[in-house]
């Protein structure tokens, strides 16, 4: 049973607590005020070991506020006589909350309580207004919620940054707090990040290497500027963790864009916030300064979809997440370990190793698709690069593009449609002053009508589709043209990189080997992104092609 503490030691708490909505109010609602109201109250009244205690910046919806936390840990210790604030919304706006502090743990603790302006005091018991009064303290913070919530979304629906704090690597425009501007040394920090992860590395992985060159987290960096950050430096310096690696990673406010609307709260009374789903998020383009090129934004993403995890021997291949079976459709495990040399490492399916009745080992060496991907790639950008507009025209003609000529000539019908659309409304109204005058019969007027409403009803629903159709034929259009550019800019292959391989390949999609004439057989394709699976020409027709370049590069030079 807990020791009761003798008058003499218990303390008068003087408790103040101040919003940043009661700031508003100025200087009557201020600390210094509550705390001169408070000291004069305790000495007119001789209340025993006054102790003035405050939270500045504090929500009255939440208790978990340092000063009150600590008042009601002394108060489980006996060590509080009395509880004063200057009135009762200072305790706080949360009407359950407070309503079981007044009805139990006052009492359980023995804990005076008492708020000047309203006239409560828990010594001559409590008022049946009081639980009112609560309400009408949490309809105050309920209003204020919504007030700040309505401004909120009008300057995120405006394309202003909603975040307090801009993202590590920028820094406020002093002219004008609402733009960002490129913090140097920050900047090049994340732009290492972005260049690990596309060289195959993991958030833990990137984590570790910054960690062991010494380089300052986020919040030691802020802080040796001396920035105001609210997050704490890391108790062991540099301590770089995944999770804020993996934030970096994820946030498209690099690539230039403002992003309002990522999270929202469930109640006023939480302050917890949860993600939001991307479409529902508002994106602003090109609104300041960007740090990392969009290309690599979505290449990063594209590898964070397919996390590869490390061997325990701390390996990654750079084909990791990229390979897949082709009976199953599962992904194929890697498999690189200290007992044998790195060119032994293999992949094999994850679902044959879970149960080997559900599929077969579909067992393909490292080296193997090194090869394969390697020599995909190099007759791939070859023939790109001499055979460019015959390939975009391959192309051109798999995605359905030729369609583009006939698509513009539809939209010209569209166009009719529109109008068509509008003028049966003409028609419509014509037909009913027709009708009224006793120019049309009722019958044939519902009959027209019906007709005219059918034919509207198909073209109000065929315009979208086909307008959608014309739209997405133009992007893959403007896909491609990236793909064949950057093609272009990749001159001489002679090795893979994990940035060249996740930059080109979808996916690898690997068939079980069989065996023909007692040799072993397997068949790989290889998806490219953009254009998905590329069949070179044979030998034969590669050979003619190549001859003919070589008689079109004499002629120029002759």
């Amino acid at each position: 049973m807990k020791k009761k503490q003798p008058n003499s030691q218990r303390i008068t708490a003087l408790y103040a607590r101040l919003s940043r909505d009661d700031e508003k109010e100025g200087i009557s609602g201020s600390i210094q005020n509550q705390k001169a109201i408070l000291e004069k109250f305790a000495a007119d009244n001789h209340l025993p070991n006054p102790r003035f205690m405050f939270d500045d910046g504090y929500s009255g919806v939440t208790f978990a506020r340092p000063a009150f936390m600590e008042i009601m840990e002394l108060a489980e210790q006996g060590l509080v006589a009395n509880l004063v604030v200057k009135d009762h919304s200072r305790l706080g706006r949360n009407r359950l909350v407070v309503g079981q502090l007044l009805e139990e743990d006052f009492v359980r603790l023995n804990v005076r309580y008492i708020a000047i302006m309203d006239n409560i005091d828990t010594a001559n018991g409590v008022s049946d207004i009081v639980p009112m009064q609560d309400l009408f303290n949490e309809w105050h913070a309920k209003n204020t919620s919504d007030k700040v919530r309505r401004v909120m979304q009008s300057r995120g629906n405006a394309g202003i940054p909603l975040t307090t704090n801009v993202p590590y690597g920028y820094k406020k425009d002093p002219e004008d707090k609402n733009k960002w501007l490129v913090d140097g040394p920050a900047a090049e920090v994340v732009q290492r990040i972005f260049r690990m992860s596309v060289s195959g590395l993991g958030p833990t992985q990137i984590a570790k290497k910054l960690r062991s060159e010494g380089v300052l987290t986020p919040s030691e960096y802020l802080h040796s500027i001396g920035v105001n950050c609210p997050v704490k430096p890391p108790v062991y310096p540099h301590n770089w963790c995944a999770s804020t690696v993996a934030d970096i990673l994820d946030r498209q406010e690099y690539t230039g864009d403002t992003v309002n609307f990522r999270s929202f709260r469930q109640s006023f009374k939480l302050k917890k916030r949860l993600d939001k789903p991307q479409e529902e998020w508002k994106i602003f383009p090109d609104t300041h300064p960007a740090i990392i090129d969009r290309e690599t934004f979505a290449l990063v993403q594209n590898l964070r979809q397919h996390r590869r995890r490390p061997t325990r021997t701390g390996i990654v291949s750079m084909f990791s997440g990229l390979l897949y079976c082709a009976d199953c459709g599962s992904k194929l495990g890697y498999s690189a370990t200290n007992n044998y040399k790195r060119e032994q490492a293999f992949f094999f399916c994850s679902a044959y190793r879970g149960n080997s009745d559900v599929c077969s080992a579909h067992f393909i060496r490292e080296k193997v698709v090194e090869e394969l991907v390697l020599e995909g790639l190099q007759r791939l950008l070859w023939y790109i690069q001499v055979y460019e507009k015959r390939f975009a025209q391959e192309q051109m003609e798999r995605f359905g593009i030729q369609e583009k000529r006939e698509l513009t000539a539809r939209g010209r019908e569209l166009d009719k449609a529109k109008s068509r659309v509008v003028e049966i409304d003409q028609l419509i109204q014509k037909s009913y002053e027709d009708m009224t005058k006793g120019l049309l019969s009722e019958e044939r007027f519902a009959t027209l009508t019906v007709s005219l409403e059918t034919e509207q009803k198909q073209l109000k629903s065929t315009v979208p589709e086909m307008e959608a159709s014309l739209e997405a034929t133009t992007d893959k259009a403007a896909d491609l043209q990236k793909f064949i550019e950057r093609a272009r800019q990749v001159t001489r292959l002679t090795e893979l990189t994990p940035e060249i391989v996740h930059e080109f390949i979808e996916k690898i999609v690997v068939s079980k080997p069989d065996k023909v004439d007692g040799k072993r057989h397997q068949r790989v394709d290889i998806h490219y992104n953009t254009i998905g699976l590329w069949v070179a020409p044979e030998p034969e027709e590669m050979e003619k092609l190549f001859q003919e370049h070589l008689a079109g590069q004499r002629k120029k030079t002759a």
